[in-house]
């Protein structure tokens, strides 16, 4: 899976086809890192997520895990100087070992690009990085459980799937929700937003 070839292009492709939507799911529980002094973005991409949060809490430490370098090279780019607090790691989730431990996990529109079974490594490599009391914000694409609002989520995601399948090698099919592996590693639901009808949403979970 590389996202190298549409690294280019990601900023007007988001832009075109959902606005600002993306983003206000990628923020919306922005204000629950507030004290969090160690957070991880996992699967940073476009460095939208980041610039947000460096600028919200310049204070905090912030570590930015990318496969993709000219992903990484456009987050870079996103957050302003200086840049002392903020981390660049170059790497597949897989491959990377994690040096630390962190009482925020972040992952904006990363789970859904990985098959059941590599959603239940990432997800398990993740937690045991996370300290007892982590938060956890998930923002993601969503299947409502019904109406005429599921129908539309389907055909979307059939879409989207075909798409980063062809461009991007996305190992996924289709999105596996990871509600239960984050249940089974000691995070409960605190709070969930949903968007377009469904179709986005935004979760926080805490551990502990």
């Amino acid at each position: 899976m590389s996202f190298d070839g549409l690294a280019p292009h990601y900023d007007w492709m988001e832009a075109v086809t959902a606005g600002d939507r993306l983003q206000r799911a990628r923020t919306a529980w922005l204000e629950t890192l507030r004290g969090r002094k160690n957070i991880l973005s996992a699967g940073e991409g476009h460095g939208r997520f980041s610039e947000a949060c460096a600028a919200r809490f310049p204070e905090a430490r912030l570590t930015c895990l990318e496969s993709s370098e000219k992903m990484l090279a456009r987050a870079r780019r996103r957050v302003p100087a200086p840049p002392a607090r903020v981390t660049w790691i170059s790497g597949d989730i897989f491959a990377w070992l994690p040096a630390d431990r962190y009482d925020a996990i972040v992952t904006c529109f990363f789970l859904d690009c990985f098959t059941p079974e590599q959603l239940a490594e990432v997800i398990g490599k993740l937690a045991r990085c996370a300290t007892p009391d982590a938060v956890w914000l998930v923002a993601d694409f969503a299947v409502p459980e019904r109406g005429a609002a599921r129908w539309r989520a389907r055909a979307v995601h059939a879409l989207m799937y075909a798409f980063f399948r062809i461009f991007t090698a996305l190992p996924a099919r289709r999105q596996t929700a990871p509600d239960e592996l984050l249940r089974a590693h000691g995070f409960r639901l605190e709070g969930r937003r949903e968007f377009e009808w469904g179709l986005l949403r935004a979760d926080v979970w805490r551990r502990g």
